[in-house]
């Protein structure tokens, strides 16, 4: 499942922190809707949840920043990003097993089997 192409709908059932949380795991640009109604595209690489102006920060689509924006100063967050991380869960982990069996291949390998003696 990816979030590639969501806008969510913020309001009483999804916060703006809980947009954010969605967005800071997202592997792909997203849009930043301010409340003044300008946009802009980055990405979002942190955010600080719990202080006392709670906000988080990014680089615009053109790699420059970092920027800080507060939650308060967000109307929402687009998916409009590419999300890189898509489709790729499966294909890691098959990666991961086939490289895990084949470093116990060679392991195994190393430890010869001596046969039976002879004498």
């Amino acid at each position: 499942m990816t979030l590639e192409g969501w806008v969510p709908e913020v309001g009483p059932y999804l916060t703006v922190a809980e947009v954010v949380e969605f967005a800071f795991d997202y592997r792909g640009n997203t849009t930043l809707v301010k409340t003044d109604g300008t946009e802009v595209v980055g990405y979002i690489y942190n955010r600080d949840t719990y202080g006392p102006e709670p906000f988080l920060e990014y680089f615009d689509e053109s790699g420059e920043g970092p920027f800080t924006l507060r939650y308060s100063q967000i109307a929402n967050i687009k998916f409009t990003g590419k999300d890189t991380a898509a489709g790729n869960s499966w294909r890691a982990w098959l990666e991961r097993k086939e490289r895990e069996k084949a470093e116990k291949g060679a392991a195994a390998g190393s430890v010869r089997d001596p046969g039976p003696h002879r004498g």
